[in-house]
């Protein structure tokens, strides 16, 4: 499976007793969704290997997982490696909540513009992620993603409707 097609889960942080056991953090909203894994994707050099999970129990964002056919010393050799799943296992988000994936080629509608382009991709920095809009003209606009912008996500129609504060796109298009 391709890196492109999974979603970051999370990380192996530690060891876990002398069985095997891993410590891993679920860099998610609600791990409660994930108790129930029967496998998991860990990025090695070789790529993304498929592991089965013998056992799991979560303790908020930690969980002690047990992996399938892997001896405790090789269960160390995984300290630090990455966790993916397919995008297929993330659960659905309704209104305006999205997943910065599944927007991308959105058309983006402001209430006073109208249609400024489409969104060519998401930069999730720190403070807070910014669409990057590509208009007609190629113009590059950048719109914060916050709740007082963001009215309207309309996955049927691929369209997500904006408030843009005054000026904002102003200064792209001049």
């Amino acid at each position: 499976m391709k890196k492109e097609d999974c979603f970051y889960l999370g990380i192996i942080t530690k060891p876990f007793g002398y069985k095997g056991e891993l410590v891993c953090y679920f860099d998610v909203d609600d791990p409660t969704y994930y108790e129930n894994l029967d496998s998991v994707l860990i990025e090695l050099e070789s790529g993304l290997v498929p592991y089965l999970i013998e056992s799991l129990r979560l303790n908020n964002n930690n969980a002690y997982i047990k992996l399938e056919d892997v001896k405790p010393d090789e269960a160390l050799l995984l300290i630090k490696k990455e966790l993916y799943l397919p995008l297929q296992r993330l659960p659905k988000l309704k209104g305006n909540k999205f997943y910065f994936h599944e927007v991308i080629g959105f058309e983006v509608i402001d209430k006073i513009k109208g249609s400024i382009g489409k969104i060519d991709k998401i930069m999730d920095h720190p403070a807070q992620p910014i669409l990057q809009v590509l208009n007609n003209n190629a113009k590059e606009i950048l719109i914060p993603v916050a709740d007082d912008i963001i009215k309207n996500v309309d996955r049927k129609n691929k369209q997500i409707s904006i408030q843009a504060p005054d000026g904002l796109i102003d200064l792209y298009l001049e």
